[in-house]
């Protein structure tokens, strides 16, 4: 699967701020620590912001902290924010050959793997991933 780089950026920008809900961290940290544009990471905080997953904190030494929950934020809750996932199915879509028996065929299969795909993506929460990270991190 591949994500739209504003799904990405906002993958980054929720762990690291849910790593340590109490500290708040500027754009240009979190740019800094995973090599992105600050200009295109601000701009994906305020959907963050909007959706109530971060909150950003004015004035001297602001930036932006987590107010989410880890262990209930999914992958599919932050992606969804930026684009559709699973919804490549349905229709003919002037696809050839999709008014044939194969083509249905076809279809089915598609729309079992965006199934799938968002079933994964529900099942995985912040929390998972930081124990993935963690355990990535060991291994290095």
């Amino acid at each position: 699967m591949k994500l739209q780089t504003a799904s990405r950026l906002a993958i980054y920008a929720v762990l690291e701020l849910s790593a340590d809900p109490e500290r708040q961290l500027s754009a240009a940290e979190i740019g800094d620590k995973f090599d992105i544009s600050t200009h295109h990471l601000s701009k994906v905080l305020h959907t963050l912001g909007r959706a109530g997953l971060v909150r950003s904190v004015r004035g001297a030494g602001g930036g932006y902290v987590f107010c989410g929950n880890a262990k209930r934020t999914t992958l599919l809750n932050v992606i969804e924010l930026f684009e559709t996932v699973g919804g490549g199915g349905g229709g003919d879509g002037g696809n050839a050959g999709a008014a044939t028996a194969e083509g249905a065929a076809l279809e089915t299969v598609l729309r079992e793997i965006d199934e799938l795909t968002r079933a994964t993506l529900n099942s995985v929460t912040l929390s998972t991933l930081h124990m993935l990270a963690a355990g990535a991190e060991k291994d290095n």
